[in-house]
């Protein structure tokens, strides 16, 4: 059940993107996919990203932003290389971050999934306090929604179209920083 206690997670700025939509009747957020994001690619510590999940991204601003015009897309969490965090939409919602996907033979992740972006690129290695943050919000995660069992990377749920958070991303890490959480699978990267 979904109150606005864990809708939000508590050190996020809040921005509310418009590219979300209720998740379907009944379906439990069961999966937490891992994004990798940089605009432009391999770029730091601009607004674009936070731009394109509000819809309000000047496509003109890079040679490299054409192929996103008209793209609505979301996560529900960015963690900037800072450390930062930026929610876009409540947990309730379904963002729309997956896109065409299947996990364990159910397709559609975005119905059952959390979308949690990090700035960074496939070949950069993420920073040290994107993990430390990355892993105390999978751990709060998994507290506020028990049915979360799953972790696993976009190229995971979406072979072939997505490569990300993609090599650079280190998946032991991530194991190290939430420690024992049990009954928790780390499905990618190993």
């Amino acid at each position: 059940m979904m109150n606005d206690l864990n809708d939000w997670f508590p050190q996020a700025l809040r921005r509310h993107s418009p590219h979300c939509d209720a998740r379907p009747s009944g379906v439990e957020i069961s999966l937490l996919v891992i994004h990798g994001i940089s605009l432009p690619r391999g770029v730091f510590g601009l607004d674009h990203v936070e731009q394109l999940f509000l819809g309000c991204l000047d496509v003109a601003a890079h040679a490299s932003f054409a192929d996103l015009r008209g793209v609505r897309v979301s996560a529900h969490l960015l963690i900037r290389r800072n450390g930062a965090v930026i929610q876009f939409c409540p947990f309730s919602a379904r963002a729309w971050h997956a896109g065409v996907s299947s996990f364990a033979g159910r397709t559609g992740c975005n119905d059952f999934s959390i979308g949690i972006e990090l700035e960074g690129s496939d070949e950069i290695p993420y920073a040290d306090i994107q993990y430390v943050t990355l892993g105390r919000i999978c751990g709060w995660l998994m507290a506020s929604f028990p049915a979360i069992r799953h972790i696993t990377g976009h190229a995971d749920v979406a072979p072939g179209r997505k490569t990300d958070p993609g090599p650079a991303f280190d998946w032991q890490r991530l194991r190290q920083e939430l420690g024992q959480e049990k009954g928790v699978m780390i499905c990618a990267g190993s």
